[in-house]
């Protein structure tokens, strides 16, 4: 590894207590009593519904029925950095000519991948930087090349080790990114992720460890080396949403981390925009599109990975071009690399799809 890779990991890990925008707060700065209520509240359901320009609706989602507040903050392994601190890392515009369509869907644009409408579950683990890397790149490998695979959460998330973070107790999107792009991952079925009970049940307790790094596909005949599949690039993309929708349009879905408040765990269809309570920490999710509201709001979508007990069947729109929760400011994205893969294809890292 390059010293410059190592000192834009390390530089990531040192910023990483650092959130990002409109009045966070630090752990130390939420009463006990706060950390033990119940995520869920029915006078923060209220307070969304009955404003009028929300733009949303909340309900109680089954997924924290008995969550804690503590409880739920253990899900946001993200904590985000601001644009001036990131200005260090390599980063992608577009030409602004290429034509956009003013609604996009990543799983009607590329039907044929089965990937990109897949609803996983982070379960007990603070996972979500490492889910958005893993399932971006399994989209991209289809987008790009045609293959369907889905690749291994687990690798990382045992394996990136300082790299990346604390495993379960959160990382970093860009140093999962680079963790690809050095040592590739292998594919779910090598590697499955450690926590297949998730949490589809009321009140679980989000506590699990990170798993050990193993190195051995559970299948025995199967080689851990020949099952990885890399990136060739790992990068942040601009922060206009121009660059942002034309990343998607033309290369796939992305990782995006935003700053998760009460409001959000209460999320239930509309286009999301904080409307009440504290900010609790960062998160992780993959961004497949956009398009407008019949209100006429500009919205990102987004598939979590708290399965579908959450959401819109797990899926979410967040306000666009206003940089909602910080959502623009930290998108990660790498393409796609022909190492390992068992038939020819074309290699589609071509420096004309990104622009540095």
């Amino acid at each position: 590894m390059t010293p410059t890779i190592l000192l834009l990991a390390s530089l990531f890990l040192a910023l990483s207590a650092s959130y990002i925008s409109n009045g966070e707060v630090e752990k130390d700065q939420l009463t006990e009593l706060k950390l033990n209520s119940h995520i869920l509240q029915e006078s923060i359901i209220k307070h969304v519904n009955e404003n009028p320009v929300a733009g949303w609706e909340a309900a109680i989602n089954p997924r924290f029925s008995n969550y804690t507040v503590r409880q739920f903050k253990r899900l946001l392994g993200v904590k985000q950095t601001t644009g001036n601190e990131l200005s260090s890392i390599p980063v992608v515009t577009h030409p602004k000519s290429l034509k956009l369509p003013k609604d996009f869907d990543a799983r009607t644009a590329w039907s044929q991948c089965s990937t990109i409408g897949r609803i996983l579950d982070q379960g007990h683990c603070g996972a979500c930087w490492a889910f958005g890397a893993v399932e971006s790149l399994s989209d991209r490998f289809c987008v790009h090349f045609g293959v369907n695979v889905s690749l291994s959460v687990n690798d990382i998330l045992a394996c990136c080790g300082l790299l990346c973070g604390v495993g379960c107790s959160g990382g970093t999107p860009f140093s999962a990114w680079i963790y690809l792009a050095n040592h590739g991952v292998v594919t779910e079925e090598c590697d499955p992720y450690f926590d297949q009970i998730g949490c589809s049940h009321p009140g679980c307790e989000p506590a699990y460890r990170t798993p050990k790094c193993v190195k051995k596909c559970v299948n025995g005949n199967q080689p851990w080396e020949a099952s990885k599949h890399y990136c060739v690039k790992a990068y942040t993309v601009n922060s206009d949403p121009q660059d942002i929708m034309a990343e998607v349009y033309k290369n796939g879905p992305v990782e995006v981390a935003f700053t998760v408040y009460e409001d959000f765990a209460h999320y239930k269809s509309g286009v999301y925009k904080h409307i009440t309570g504290s900010a609790l920490g960062g998160h992780a999710v993959k961004l497949i599109g956009w398009g407008t509201s019949e209100e006429g709001e500009d919205y990102w979508l987004l598939a979590n990975q708290w399965n579908r007990n959450w959401g819109d069947d797990d899926y979410f729109k967040i306000k666009r071009g206003t940089n909602e929760c910080g959502i623009e400011n930290a998108v990660t994205a790498g393409l796609p690399s022909t190492k390992n893969m068992v038939r020819e294809v074309i290699d589609m890292d071509a420096d004309g799809d990104v622009s540095f």
